[in-house]
C-alpha cells in the first residue's frame, strides 16, 4: 500500500503535487484532514479522532495485514507524520520511502497521474501504540531527560516565530533541528551517523534517559522521532508541541541558546 503524504506548511496543497505525478498506485492522504484533528487549544495538528482516522485509512485502502509505504517530496518531513500516526494507531508495518518522490523520479522510475479507486481496507485504529507527551510530560522530560526541539535554530532561540503567537522554546529543551537528520538530497543519514548526532546531543541507545521531541505542531517532531528510531533510540512525541504549549500563558518560555 502506497500513501502519498506530500504537504507544505505554507502551501501549495500536497494534492496539487500528487495530481501532477505520483508513484503508480499511490493514494493521496491529506495531512491536515486525515493525519490530524481540527486545530485548537490542543495544537495546530493534534491527534485525529480514532474513528475518523480509521475511516480515512480504510478509505485509502489500508489494511492491517498489508505493509504501508509513505512518502513525500524528498525529506520525509511530512511522510514521517504518516508513519508515526499509523504506528500510534497500531499498524504493525509502516515504512518511509527514503528520498521520497524526488528520489523515485531521479532514478528514472515511472510516475502516474491516474488516481486509483482503492478497495476499502480493514484497518482498525487502536490508539496508544507509540509514546506521547502532554505539556506536563514535555516539561518533565526537559527537566529529567532529553526533550529535543526539532524546529530551526532561530525559532528555538526565539529570534523569529513565523506561525505561533509566542517565540522561544520550552525551558530545558535541546535544539536539534530536523535538517540535521538528512543529507542534502533529502535522504536520511545512515543509522550510525544519526546515532552519533544524537549521542553528541546527549542521547544514547540503551540509556535509561527518557527522550521526547516537539516542534511547532507535531509534524517535524515526528520526523525527529523517526530519525531517533533509526538510531535505536525510542522517543515520545509531544503532539501538541509549541502550538499547544503557548496556549497557556502560565507556561514558561525560554529564549536564546
Amino acid at each position: 500500500m502506497l500513501l502519498d503524504v506530500r504537504w507544505r506548511l505554507a502551501g501549495p496543497p500536497g494534492i496539487d503535487s500528487y495530481q501532477q505525478g505520483h508513484l503508480p498506485g499511490a493514494v493521496f492522504v491529506d495531512l491536515d484532514r486525515d493525519l490530524a484533528g481540527p486545530p485548537g487549544p490542543a495544537g495546530r495538528h493534534p491527534l485525529p479522532d480514532a474513528a475518523a482516522f480509521q475511516a480515512a485509512m480504510r478509505a485509502a485502502g489500508v489494511s492491517r495485514d498489508r505493509p504501508v509505504v509513505v512518502y513525500d517530496d524528498s525529506d520525509a518531513m511530512s511522510a514521517a507524520r504518516g508513519w508515526w500516526t499509523l504506528r500510534y494507531f497500531g499498524h504493525p508495518d509502516v515504512r518511509v520511502l527514503d528520498g521520497g518522490y524526488r528520489a523515485w523520479a531521479g532514478a528514472g522510475l515511472p510516475a502516474s497521474t491516474d488516481e486509483p479507486a482503492p478497495v476499502p481496507g480493514d484497518f482498525t485504529a487502536e490508539p496508544g501504540q507509540m509514546p506521547v507527551l502532554d505539556a506536563a510530560g514535555a516539561q518533565e522530560t526537559a527537566r529529567t531527560g532529553l526533550l529535543f526541539d526539532a524546529r530551526a535554530g532561530e525559532r528555538y532561540r526565539g529570534e523569529t516565530e513565523p506561525v505561533d503567537p509566542v517565540a522561544g522554546h520550552i525551558p530545558g529543551a535541546v535544539s536539534a533541528p530536523t535538517a540535521g537528520n538528512v543529507n542534502p538530497d533529502g535522504t536520511f543519514s545512515d543509522p550510525a551517523g544519526l546515532a552519533a548526532r544524537f549521542a553528541a546531543l546527549g542521547a544514547d541507545p540503551g540509556a535509561d534517559t527518557p527522550v521526547g521531541s516537539y516542534c511547532g505542531s507535531g509534524v517535524t517532531a515526528a520526523h525527529e522521532v523517526f530519525a531517533l528510531a533509526l538510531a535505536g533510540i525510542p522517543a515520545a512525541l509531544y503532539v501538541g508541541s509549541w502550538s499547544n504549549w503557548v496556549t497557556d500563558p502560565a507556561r514558561p518560555v525560554a529564549t536564546g541558546g
